[in-house]
C-alpha cells in the first residue's frame, strides 16, 4: 500500500521521502497562504477557499483567520459551521463535524499521533485516528481534542478542556481530562428561553 493508504487506515506511516505526501503538503501550503493572507473583509473569498480545499463544506460556513491544518482535504463540515480565530486541525485522518457546530478561539483538533515507544517513534513513523463531532455542539476556547475521539450531539465542551475519550450526546463536559459534568436538561431550555424572552421584551 501507499503511505497515504496506511495513513487513511489509521496504521503507522511515514512522511519521509514520500512524493505523494509532499505534493499534498504543497497543496496545503498553497491553501493556507491564500487563506491567511486574505483581508478580514474578504469573507466570501475565505468561503470559496475552504469549499475548494476541504473534503466537504455545508451551507453557511465561517472559518476565521488565522487557520492551520495538515491537509484540508480530510476535513468534512456540515451546515452553519463556525470556527473562530487560531483554529488548528491536524487532519492526517478524517475529521467529521456535523451541523450547527460552534468552535471558539484557539481550539485544536488533532488526529495525528506518534508512538509512545521511542525507537519506533525515532524511525519517523506516525499515525492518525479520525475525530468525529456531532450536531449542535459548542466547543469552548483553548480546547484540545485528541486522536480517535468522538463527541456526540447537543454537547458543550468547557474552555480549556483536553478531550481524550469519547463524550456522549446531551451533556456538558469539561476538565483535563475532559469528563461529563452533567446532562443538558429541559430546565436549561426553559432558562435560556426566559433569557431570550427578556431580551426581546426590551425592544
Amino acid at each position: 500500500m501507499k503511505e497515504t493508504e496506511y495513513m487513511a487506515k489509521g496504521m503507522l506511516y511515514t512522511c519521509q521521502d514520500n512524493e505523494e505526501i509532499f505534493h499534498l503538503q504543497d497543496i496545503r501550503n498553497e491553501f493556507l497562504d491564500l487563506f491567511n493572507q486574505t483581508s478580514y473583509k474578504e469573507i466570501d473569498k475565505r468561503v470559496e477557499l475552504i469549499r475548494k480545499y476541504f473534503g466537504h463544506v455545508g451551507k453557511n460556513p465561517t472559518v476565521n483567520k488565522p487557520f492551520h491544518c495538515d491537509y484540508g482535504k480530510n476535513i468534512y463540515v456540515g451546515d452553519n459551521f463556525y470556527m473562530n480565530f487560531d483554529g488548528i486541525i491536524l487532519d492526517v485522518n478524517k475529521v467529521t463535524i456535523g451541523n450547527n457546530v460552534f468552535i471558539a478561539p484557539r481550539v485544536c483538533i488533532y488526529t495525528a499521533g506518534h508512538p509512545i515507544d521511542k525507537d519506533i517513534r525515532n524511525e519517523q513513523l506516525e499515525y492518525g485516528y479520525p475525530v468525529t463531532i456531532g450536531d449542535d455542539v459548542w466547543i469552548g476556547g483553548n480546547v484540545v481534542i485528541n486522536p480517535g475521539v468522538t463527541i456526540g450531539s447537543n454537547v458543550v465542551i468547557g474552555s480549556g478542556s483536553v478531550v481524550c475519550k469519547d463524550i456522549p450526546s446531551n451533556v456538558v463536559a469539561c476538565g483535563n481530562p475532559c469528563k461529563v459534568v452533567r446532562p443538558i436538561t429541559e430546565e436549561d431550555r426553559r432558562y435560556w428561553q426566559q433569557e431570550k424572552d427578556k431580551r426581546f421584551k426590551q425592544e
